[in-house]
C-alpha cells in the first residue's frame, strides 16, 4: 500500500492512461475526454430552446459517472493517500517561481496566487476569472480540451487532434515563457 501514498512514475502513469483508450472504444465505443461533461450537464440541468443544448444527452450520461468517478477518486486520494508533504518541485523550478514573486510552496497550488483573499485582487481576477473563460472559450473553440484532443485523438489518428495539441503546448510554451513571468512580477511584486 506503500505505492499508492507516493506519485508514480511517467511510465507507469502515462501507459495506464493512454491505455483507458483502447478499453473505452472496446467497452462501448465512447470516446475519452472530460470537457464534454460540462454541456451534457448543462443540457441535463438547463433543458431550454438553446439550440446546443438540444441533443440526447442521456447517451453521453456514462461521461458524467467517469467525470464523477475522477472526483470520488481525488476525494479518497486526499482522504486516505495524501502523506502531508508538500508537493516536491524541481529547483530550477522553484529558484524561476521565487524570481517571479511566489512565496508559498506548501500546498498543491501556490498560496501567493490562489487563496480566497485574492479572488477580488487583479491577480485573482486574472487567474480566476479571465483565465477560466479563456480556458473554457479555448476548449469550446478547439472542440475538447487537451484530454480529448491529446489523448484520444492523436491515439485514433485525427488530424484535427494533431493541431490543437500542437496549438496547445505552443500556447502553453509562450505563456509560461514570455507572457506569465511579466504577469507574475506585475501581480505579486
Amino acid at each position: 500500500m506503500n505505492f499508492l501514498h507516493q506519485p508514480w512514475p511517467w511510465y507507469v502513469a502515462g501507459p495506464l492512461i493512454g491505455l483507458s483508450v483502447p478499453l473505452l472504444l472496446i467497452i462501448g465505443n465512447k470516446a475519452l475526454g472530460i470537457s464534454s461533461s460540462l454541456r451534457h450537464i448543462c443540457a441535463a440541468c438547463f433543458p431550454g430552446k438553446i439550440p446546443f443544448f438540444q441533443y440526447d444527452w442521456k447517451k453521453e450520461s456514462w461521461n458524467l459517472f467517469f467525470v464523477g468517478g475522477i472526483c470520488l477518486g481525488a476525494v479518497i486520494t486526499l482522504a486516505f493517500f495524501h502523506n502531508g508533504q508538500p508537493v516536491q518541485l524541481d529547483p530550477s523550478t522553484i529558484a524561476a517561481l521565487k524570481a517571479a514573486g511566489v512565496r508559498e510552496f506548501d500546498e498543491l497550488m501556490p498560496g501567493d496566487i490562489f487563496n480566497w483573499g485574492r479572488v477580488a485582487s487583479p491577480a485573482g481576477l486574472l487567474f480566476f476569472v479571465l483565465g477560466g473563460f479563456l480556458v473554457g472559450f479555448g476548449t469550446r473553440y478547439a472542440g475538447g480540451c487537451t484530454s480529448g484532443h491529446s489523448i484520444m485523438g492523436l491515439s485514433t489518428l485525427q488530424w484535427p487532434s494533431l493541431v490543437a495539441t500542437v496549438c496547445f503546448m505552443a500556447g502553453g510554451f509562450i505563456m509560461t515563457n514570455l507572457i506569465l513571468p511579466h504577469l507574475m512580477k506585475w501581480l505579486l511584486l
